[in-house]
């Protein structure tokens, strides 16, 4: 079943894993023999994960958490514990013109994409540390490197992302622990904006989205051994959009 099981004896948090980037992300370490603690807030779609990878012979357990409730949030680090793997995916995205956007929902994604992270890293990246090793693999977006009409706030969260990937490799590297960020490009993660995805797509150099898989095959390599001597890249998964 594990092709490349390179992760077996690992213990992975993916947040965000019950749809989309996130759960290609916590399929795909479990097909690499990682222990993989799945986290979203519907319990079901959390046992629809869980169930996949353990019907392919991984291991896998749902916790349940709102990460913009920073009680919640610190429940969850208490039901974790430890982990060798922590990706950073939980997020949300707001597309508009920026006189339409609200505080509460400009605080919302400040608090999910930007402060979430911050949070799971200071309480989750010292005991790395203090164990000598660990991954860290934060999902950006190619929002965050280049301007596009209407994402002002949604491209500054990611770039704020970036930004800490480099400072925490800085911070945490030196004991052992490395922290990467993979900027995606449009990704086809739903129904939801599907237009608008496909429309991004289209501008990139392979004239096309994203499937989430090949996201998650990226994430994976960055999180093993293989990936043993990268530390504080954001790497471009966004079909050559950033590049010319």
């Amino acid at each position: 079943m594990n092709e490349q099981p390179d992760l077996e004896g690992m213990s992975a948090l993916v947040t965000g894993a019950t749809s989309g980037i996130g759960k290609a992300v916590a399929e795909a370490l479990g097909r690499r023999s990682a222990q993989v603690i799945v986290h979203g807030r519907d319990v079901i779609r959390g046992g629809t994960v869980v169930d996949a990878i353990t019907a392919e012979g991984g291991k896998a357990r749902f916790v349940a958490a709102d990460l913009n409730n920073t009680a919640e949030l610190d429940e969850l680090v208490g039901q974790v514990g430890a982990v060798d793997i922590l990706v950073n995916n939980a997020g949300f995205s707001w597309f508009g013109p920026t006189h339409e956007l609200d505080v509460e929902t400009f605080d919302g994604l400040f608090a999910a994409n930007v402060r979430a992270p911050y949070l799971l890293v200071a309480a989750l990246a010292p005991k790395m540390a203090a164990r000598g090793s660990g991954s860290i693999i934060n999902v950006a977006s190619m929002a965050g490197l280049i301007g596009l009409a209407g994402g002002a706030a949604y491209g500054a969260t990611k770039a704020a992302l970036a930004s800490m990937t480099r400072s925490w490799a800085a911070e945490f590297s030196p004991a052992g622990v490395r922290v990467n960020a993979v900027a995606a490009g449009p990704v086809l993660t739903g129904a939801a904006a599907r237009d608008r995805i496909e429309a991004l797509g289209a501008t990139t150099l392979l004239g096309r989205a994203a499937q989430p898989s090949e996201i998650a095959e990226l994430v994976a390599f960055l999180a093993s051994p293989r990936a043993g001597y990268m530390t504080g890249a954001v790497i471009a998964a966004d079909g050559g959009r950033t590049a010319v």
